[in-house]
């Protein structure tokens, strides 16, 4: 007798709802790991734990396993990296921690990849992220407001990171444009939150950031010059009237901000340098993961006496730095494919998807202009933006060769 498993509608349907759940629940948390963290340090890692989990169940269960792309075989090569760069490390006191947060990335990205191209709409998930980032800056707001902080925090330490999910959650919002104007009242204040929040974060990347993206909004043509003149006209408003609630606060934290401002720039230059010496010596195998911290008070000559293990505060400094120039190849190599398929997705696809596609190019624009001064690497919003491109990317491909995802709308 032949055992067999008959699957219903809605034991699929079951399947497609919890996954949906579970990848909604993992971006939009993301931005407010702080907040689980004080629960438990491992309570951030639950959902993304589960996602991965059902996801692979699920394919296990249907038989159905992504297709061989070019990510899968950067984020394997890279994930091969990181692991012989380690163990020519081992011995680092940073190495393991570190290891084991570049390893979930490489999963959740290929995973993210797959069920935004299959079960889980992209606007579902942009909009998700975007739902988290408005949490965390009301949170950072708060923090300044209320709990006296010099500059917005709220769920993450460094108000600099903090300042990297919001701006680059902006840009995500304007995908819900065409439900206008049932829900331009809600965009608009999630919008206004967003900036308002980045802004009392006080980080000069964070701004750069949201202004590349905003730049390639318009010329784009998602954004209009008259949105943009509205919202800017809408965000000066806003900053009146924070000021009027809350002057002399915003004032000190301005004023702290300026101060430390010059010793930033200092600061940051000798770990620039630091960086750029380990890249010349450990040119292929890197210092290792986590290694830019052990090694740079050794390699700066303790420049800094009161900071002995910081980051680089460039994501691409400590990428080579770290995993090598293979490493870091195959680094900008997985972003330079999530660009060429968004912008297939652009050229080919439908209005929808077109808009998709540019919002995500601008988020991801903003993340790569912010970090330039951050070391934002070990964060969600690279990856998830990666996963999203290329899935935007596949989906036109094979809409345009006559398949549909039926519950990808």
């Amino acid at each position: 007798m032949t055992a067999f498993t008959v699957v219903t509608p809605v034991d699929h349907d079951a399947r497609a709802v919890m996954l949906r759940a579970l990848a909604y629940a993992a971006v939009a948390l993301a931005p407010i790991e702080g907040y689980l963290a004080a629960g438990h340090p491992h309570l951030g890692k639950v959902v993304p734990a589960l996602l991965v989990t059902t996801w692979l169940a699920t394919r296990v269960h249907q038989r159905r396993f992504p297709r061989p792309t070019p990510l899968h075989a950067v984020l394997s090569l890279l994930a091969m990296v990181v692991a012989i760069t380690a163990a020519a490390q081992s011995s680092g006191a940073f190495t393991a921690e570190y290891t084991l947060r570049w390893l979930p990335f490489l999963v959740l990205t290929a995973v993210l990849a797959d069920l935004a191209g299959r079960e889980v709409p992209i606007r579902g998930l942009l909009l998700a992220m975007a739902a988290g980032a408005t949490a965390a800056a009301l949170g950072g707001l708060y923090s300044l407001l209320v709990d006296g902080q010099a500059r917005a925090g709220g769920p993450l330490e460094d108000p600099n990171d903090l300042a990297y999910f919001l701006v680059a959650a902006v840009p995500l919002l304007f995908v819900a444009r065409r439900d206008a104007p049932r829900r331009s009242p809600l965009l608009i204040l999630a919008c206004l939150v967003l900036v308002a929040g980045a802004t009392a974060t006080f980080s000069r990347g964070g701004a750069l950031g949201l202004a590349a993206a905003v730049g390639w909004l318009t010329l784009r043509r998602v954004v209009s010059w008259r949105v943009l003149a509205v919202s800017a006209a809408a965000a000066g408003v806003l900053c009146v009237a924070v000021m009027s609630l809350a002057g002399p606060r915003i004032e000190r934290a301005f004023q702290e901000k300026t101060y430390i401002a010059a010793s930033n720039v200092d600061t940051r230059e000798l770990r620039w340098q630091a960086a750029a010496r380990m890249v010349a010596e450990h040119p292929v195998l890197g210092v290792g993961p986590g290694g830019f911290r052990e090694e740079y008070a050794a390699e700066s000559r303790n420049a800094e006496l009161d900071e002995q293990t910081p980051v680089a505060h460039n994501m691409y400094l400590e990428v080579s730095a770290e995993l090598g120039l293979p490493g870091f190849a195959l680094f900008i190599t997985m972003i330079g494919i999530a660009a060429t398929a968004s912008e297939r997705a652009v050229r080919t696809g439908g209005p929808a998807a077109r808009t998709e596609a540019i919002v995500i190019q601008a988020s991801l624009l903003a993340v790569l202009v912010a970090s330039t001064f951050l070391s934002e690497q070990y964060y969600l919003p690279l990856w998830s933006l990666t996963a999203f491109a290329v899935a935007a990317g596949d989906r036109v491909r094979r809409e345009k060769g006559g398949f549909r995802c039926v519950s990808c709308t």
